[in-house]
């Protein structure tokens, strides 16, 4: 994949890409909407039990929280299910109708906005929380997305972010099926994940760089977890139906990664503070 050296047209990349594809939705499909979003929701928390416990959803009762990357609604949802004061923000128009139809079938009228993390349309000091699961990475310049999070929460308000990690098992195996596999050996696990790995661009940081990336704020905590690309443990879609694909998913060692990669899983779960 090709990834464009200008940010306004690799931005325009990853719109489409999203576009075409929300988060949860590839496999998914079927004429009962209520059954279409049940299942991506379901999939979502089974393959990534921790998000709940990582957004903190139950316990945001009355918080004015902002969702950036809303996509499908499957976490957006949840906010509102638990009480808070939720708005919402997509790069791309489809997400926002997703999510709009998706609160819709619960009642829900909230606040949704087709926007750039790069430059949100809240005022300084609005949000308690600012919630961000696996978007972030995705825009060209992540620092000033992160400032931009920092802008808009208040003071002593929390940043919940998920971010992709380097080195990891997904950044491994992309390398060696997208160049290893093609004698391209001295290109990077880290090349692999920008130019292969869902939109073009995307990005992982190690743990130092996260530090660097996040020095506005005050108190940090990173958890590294393994994602479903980590351990395989998604459903084999179309995407990934070639020969090396079918042999790397029957050979996988599944448990060993489990039990031996410890820091080595794609997502760093973040929660940051900014200063009062």
């Amino acid at each position: 994949m090709s990834v464009a050296s200008d940010p306004q047209q690799l931005k325009s990349d990853v719109r489409a890409h999203w576009t075409a594809e929300p988060c949860g939705t590839r496999e998914v499909g079927g004429p009962d909407r209520r059954a279409y979003f049940d299942q991506i929701e379901r999939e979502r928390y089974e393959l990534e039990p921790f998000i709940p416990r990582f957004a903190g959803f139950a316990e945001a009762r009355g918080k004015k929280v902002l969702e950036i990357g809303v996509g499908a609604g499957t976490d957006f949802i949840q906010w509102l299910r638990n009480g808070a004061d939720a708005t919402g923000i997509d790069l791309t128009d489809h997400g926002i109708a997703l999510t709009r139809e998706r609160a819709a079938l619960e009642g829900f009228s909230p606040e949704l906005r087709q926007g750039d993390a790069e430059s949100l349309p809240f005022a300084d000091n609005t949000f308690d929380i600012v919630y961000s699961y696996g978007v972030l990475h995705h825009t060209p310049d992540t620092e000033k997305a992160v400032a931009e999070v920092l802008r808009v929460l208040k003071p002593g308000g929390t940043a919940r972010l998920m971010l992709y990690h380097y080195p990891s098992m997904t950044a491994l195996l992309l390398w060696g099926v997208h160049f290893a596999a093609k004698g391209q050996v001295w290109k990077s696990p880290r090349q692999a994940v920008h130019e292969h790995l869902e939109s073009p661009g995307t990005k992982a940081y190690t743990l130092k760089e996260f530090d660097q990336l996040l020095k506005g704020f005050g108190d940090r905590r990173y958890e590294v977890v393994f994602l479903g690309g980590d351990l395989l443990s998604y459903r084999r879609s179309k995407k990934y139906q070639s020969p090396v694909h079918r042999v790397i998913w029957a050979v996988y060692p599944t448990g060993l990664v489990k039990r031996f990669g410890k820091g080595l899983g794609h997502g760093t779960l973040i929660e940051a503070r900014k200063p009062l």
